[in-house]
């Protein structure tokens, strides 16, 4: 961005130059980054995730509204990256324009929490899926001490790594995400020839004790969003691509592939085995679908996949989860040493940041327990915000005609699908529930204290009336989530 919102200062040459040299993503890398973020740890547990509370009416329900509004958000980040592609950071860059300093913050925020607090659920499931070999039992459910010291260690080899650069680490991203696509390749044909009708129809609209289907459906949402969660990847790289028009080519080449790929395996697997069955397996819940399919080598193959699968995933979601906080502190929305880079274009201070903060997270979950889902769910309540922010600054542009040059009925049709994607962020928060929101606020309310610094080096001023409400609301849902965590009337 040349000038910013607000009346904000330029980014000084000296902290732009060193990105500015480093070598551009082209089209094939930006679609690896957004494939890899999609296809992660996810994607192997999604039978059991979706099982879990709604039966196959409902979660085919579910994947079709998720298809719509995700859908709808695909083309929000493409309208956006085609109509404003002066505007760098992805989505919180995008709320920042539309909203303001302190919302453009807040996305940077929750967006930034909820990625590296993911990274931190993908060490547990890759070494949750190791401990299923038997030879490395001792990896438990990915929480034990041993998996927690291998877990630090490739977290700092792969820190290591993207300190050499940008380039290389996402020249290795194209292999692995090229690599975890063959045994889900595999998964999928296997599962085809076992799958049974009869198994598919059993109770259909889901059991009694799972509720109505209004609540199956709700109960499926975080999950769907869950996975889809990296479909802005190449709107965050946005800066570093060769040609801003492959950023919206690489977010729908990547969301097709995504889509395909996750309705096949949550439905399939359902033809396998029933719903109850599938709710009792242990994630990676597609080793044990394979495993009744096919017996204990197709098990042992998806817990292959998934390693190979999350590790490609880790090395993408490490690089997204360092950009957002460098953006912002290269453009003062968040404090400026967080904007500095190495020799080698890569955001140093950023990603010692964040890497030190899913370590201490790795730490934490040695002690308490946390699992997977626990981890996911927490995550994708931290982003609901941002998507939702995205979706209406489309929608104000599309009003406005901004970037549209007089094109009326391209800005209608910009216009209804950031609406339709704006209805979808709103659904999102409300399938949440208050106990997921709740639970962002005790992560949100901190980060005033960094946006405080950030607009104290930048001279202007701290907060407007509305964003004053704004952060008041935010400190006190922040103490009361606090408070009900710290008596157990709260709990992950």
């Amino acid at each position: 961005m040349t000038e910013l919102v607000h009346g904000a200062s330029a980014v000084p040459p000296a902290a732009a130059a060193p990105a500015a040299a480093a070598p551009k993503l082209k089209l094939g890398a930006l679609t690896a980054l957004v494939v890899s973020a999609l296809i992660a740890a996810g994607i192997f547990s999604l039978p059991q995730n979706m099982a879990a509370s709604a039966g196959a009416g409902a979660i085919m329900i579910g994947w079709g509204i998720t298809f719509v509004g995700m859908l709808m958000l695909a083309f929000v980040f493409q309208t956006l990256a085609n109509r404003k592609p002066e505007v760098e950071g992805g989505v919180y860059g995008y709320a920042r324009a539309g909203f303001g300093p302190y919302m453009g913050f807040n996305s940077a925020w929750g967006y930034w929490i909820s990625a590296w607090i993911g990274n931190v659920s993908y060490y547990v499931v890759i070494f949750s899926a190791l401990g299923s070999f038997s030879s490395m039992g001792f990896f438990g459910d990915g929480n034990t001490l041993p998996a927690i010291l291998c877990s630090s260690a490739l977290l700092w080899g792969y820190h290591a790594l993207i300190c050499r650069g940008i380039q290389g680490a996402a020249l290795i991203n194209i292999i692995t995400t090229v690599a975890k696509l063959i045994p889900l390749a595999l998964f999928l044909v296997l599962v085809v020839v076992a799958f049974r009708i009869e198994t598919f129809t059993l109770d259909f609209w889901g059991r009694p004790e799972l509720g109505s289907l209004v609540d199956q459906v709700k109960s499926t949402m975080l999950v769907t969003t869950w996975v889809f969660i990296g479909i802005e990847g190449a709107s965050i790289f946005s800066s570093r691509a060769e040609k801003m028009a492959d950023v919206g080519k690489a977010t729908m080449i990547g969301f097709a592939l995504s889509i395909l790929l996750f309705v096949a395996v949550s439905m399939l697997s359902l033809g396998v085995l029933s719903q109850p069955e599938l709710a009792a397996l242990k994630n990676p819940s597609t080793a044990g679908v394979l495993k009744a399919a096919v017996g204990d080598w197709g098990a042992a193959l998806m817990n292959a996949g998934l390693v190979i699968s999350v590790g490609g995933a880790l090395l993408a979601w490490t690089l997204l989860a360092a950009e957002v906080p460098y953006l912002a502190g290269k453009d003062g929305t968040m404090p400026a040493f967080l904007g500095k880079t190495n020799a080698k274009g890569a955001p140093v201070n950023a990603l010692l940041l964040t890497n030190g903060l899913v370590q201490l997270f790795l730490i934490i979950t040695l002690f308490n327990g946390s699992a997977y889902l626990d981890l996911l769910l927490l995550a994708t309540s931290m982003i609901l915000i941002p998507y939702l922010l995205c979706a209406l600054y489309a929608v104000k542009i599309a009003v406005r005609g901004e970037g549209y040059d007089g094109d009326l009925r391209a800005a209608g049709k910009d216009k209804l699908i950031a609406l339709l994607g704006s209805v979808y962020g709103c659904w999102l928060l409300y399938a949440a529930g208050p106990k997921y929101l709740l639970l962002s606020m005790v992560l949100y309310a901190p980060g005033i204290l960094f946006y405080i610094k950030a607009r104290r080096e930048q001279g202007g001023v701290l907060f407007t009336r509305n964003e004053l409400v704004l952060a008041g609301v935010a400190v006190i849902l922040g103490l009361i989530a606090a408070f009900q965590l710290a008596t157990g009337a709260l709990t992950i």
